[in-house]
């Protein structure tokens, strides 16, 4: 049997909250030509992920009714009685407390500002009314959980520069695809717990196309920052590898060879982004290097 401190533990989806302070990570690499200041990288991500895990323990507090009733989220604290409704209520308080004070008082007011408002438009708008009330739910909600990149930018700079929405941009249009294949494979589940996710609403074929549809638009998106010159072409080179996979992904998943695939298509998702990350990363610690190599060769040869 799970300990009290596991269960607590898992009522902050550690994984997404772990790709979450990935990206705000990046952000905060991205925000400047060098290394970025430790105190704001530390703290920022600790008030991050607080707030993060705050959210999501909101989460498994309005869903517990949905929770009991599909597969997926039934071992969940809420779902088996293991833990009561207020202890997870107190527990969720205090984790986004804690995240508003260090972000407030160690890194700036921005940053908190604009982690409170993922916080609630992603625990309070998206769980508690958009996921029962639209099969756009998650495009529409997506904008809360495509916030980190800009929270971690902002910690660094103070400021909202608009190449940070450019990688928040790249989320948000991620979100559908991903979500809606898990959706597929689950939809027995949404239908039994009357959510209307897409393929309950409009048909596993409707929403295959919508994936084949976003991915495209990924596609383009992830473009942006090489045309911006934000990125450079080592970063360019990955993004079209990435989102060629993703585009074959998508396009197999009109005629998948079988149920199962749709999970092989939200798990490549995952890898996708947190590769496509790691790529904006290496490349801006490469930039620097790649632009100053042909005057050092040509300084060698003369």
């Amino acid at each position: 049997m799970p300990s009290i401190a596991h269960e607590y533990w898992s009522l902050t989806k550690p994984r997404v909250v772990a790709l979450i302070v990935f990206t705000a990570l990046v952000g905060m690499f991205l925000a400047v030509p060098g290394l970025p200041p430790l105190r704001p990288v530390l703290f920022g991500l600790l008030g991050v992920w607080l707030a993060a895990a705050s959210a999501a323990a909101i989460n498994h507090l309005i869903d517990q009714r949905i929770d009991k009733l599909m597969t997926r989220t039934a071992h969940r604290p809420l779902a088996t009685g293991t833990l009561k409704p207020m202890q997870v209520l107190v527990f969720a308080v205090l984790l986004g407390t804690a995240a508003m004070a260090i972000l407030i008082l160690l890194v700036n007011p921005l940053t908190a500002g604009l982690t409170f408002a993922s916080l609630i438009g992603y625990a309070v708008v998206y769980t508690g009314y958009l996921k029962r009330a639209t099969p756009q739910n998650i495009v529409i909600g997506g904008i809360a959980g495509a916030a980190p990149p800009a929270l971690g930018w902002a910690a660094i700079t103070g400021t909202l520069d608009p190449h940070a929405l450019l990688l928040v941009l790249i989320i948000f249009v991620w979100t559908p695809p991903h979500f809606w294949a898990l959706a597929i494979f689950r939809r027995a589940d949404y239908a039994r717990a009357l959510i209307p996710m897409l393929p309950v609403t409009h048909g596993v074929t409707y929403t295959r196309w919508q994936i084949l549809f976003y991915t495209v638009l990924l596609l383009l998106a992830t473009l942006l920052p090489w045309v911006t010159g934000m990125s450079g072409v080592f970063y360019l080179g990955g993004a079209l590898v990435l989102g060629g996979m993703f585009l074959w992904y998508a396009w197999r998943l009109l005629d998948p060879p079988d149920e199962f695939f749709a999970m092989r298509v939200f798990n490549y998702s995952v890898v996708y982004l947190m590769a496509l990350f790691a790529f904006l990363l290496v490349d801006h610690w490469l930039q620097p290097w790649l632009a100053s190599a042909p005057l050092l060769e040509f300084r060698q040869i003369g």
